[in-house]
């Protein structure tokens, strides 16, 4: 970990979990992650060493001079829960990199092994054929049969056979690795809306999330950003729909116009 992490505090946390985030399908992990992170108002604890993982390829100029290289950031900090209570580390990386994610997946269980994490958590999207207007269900997925009967407690949906791309679902493969203890809640998501941000499925995972983490959090915002998200979906799939229909139809006054010139055209007809 050396020379990959710096610390920046040495807190004593009790029996601490930790939710891992990167951006992804629908971007729900990430808008999952830094609302939590918006409203527990949690302190930095360390972070990820960025141009191991990174490279720039290119730099801003603004009024004509050059900035230095900017890089994407990948976050660690603590939040303290109740006397009693779990407390939690929340990691928020701004992008995945395109290589070294393995080893990216390993610095993270290194800061969780090293403050004694319990329990590790990620999150992501479950593509299926859910429409916008449903109510999104929570998918569990976890790295141990006994956590299943967790999952299972909390209603989740158990589906089966799938796959978790991206650092949301490697890194779970490294802390079984590592043998850590780790779960995956995955919102569902419509197909046809995997490239629009799914503050709904964020939501859904939320809720969830609240109870196996034994905290609390107000998640009106979040609420209002689903309302206003299915809102604009609501409105695109419905001008989708106006310009399939128009595309692949006629309507019956413009049909009629188009066979009457066909038959004054027809070369059998009498001028």
């Amino acid at each position: 970990m050396s020379g990959i992490i710096k610390i920046h505090a040495r807190p004593k946390l009790h029996e601490p979990n930790m939710l891992a985030a990167w951006p992804g399908i629908a971007n729900v992990a990430m808008i999952t992650g830094t609302y939590l992170a918006h409203k527990l108002n949690p302190k930095p604890l360390a972070e990820v060493i960025a141009p191991y993982f990174f490279d720039p390829i290119g730099v801003l100029v603004r009024d004509n001079l050059v900035e230095s290289p900017q890089f994407p950031e990948s976050r660690f900090f603590y939040w303290k829960n109740k006397p009693g209570k779990r407390d939690l580390i929340l990691f928020l990386g701004d992008d995945q990199p395109s290589s070294k994610t393995y080893e990216l997946a390993h610095a993270v269980i290194d800061v969780a092994e090293r403050f004694g994490v319990k329990r590790l958590y990620t999150c992501a999207a479950a593509l299926t054929r859910i429409h916008h207007s449903e109510q999104p269900k929570v998918w569990g997925a976890a790295t141990r049969d006994a956590i299943l009967d967790d999952l299972k407690a909390q209603r989740l949906v158990m589906g089966g056979d799938l796959q978790i791309s991206g650092l949301n679902g490697l890194l779970l493969g490294v802390a079984k690795e590592r043998r850590l203890d780790a779960v995956c809640l995955l919102g569902e998501v419509p197909h046809y809306a995997s490239r629009f941000p799914n503050p709904t499925a964020a939501l859904a995972i939320a809720e969830a999330m609240q109870k196996m983490l034994d905290i609390e959090v107000d998640l009106a915002e979040l609420k209002e950003q689903a309302a206003e998200a299915a809102g604009r979906l609501k409105e695109m799939t419905a001008e989708a729909m106006g310009d399939y229909i128009d595309y692949f139809t006629e309507p019956i006054w413009e049909r009629g116009e188009n066979e009457e010139e066909e038959e004054d055209g027809s070369p059998g007809s009498q001028n």
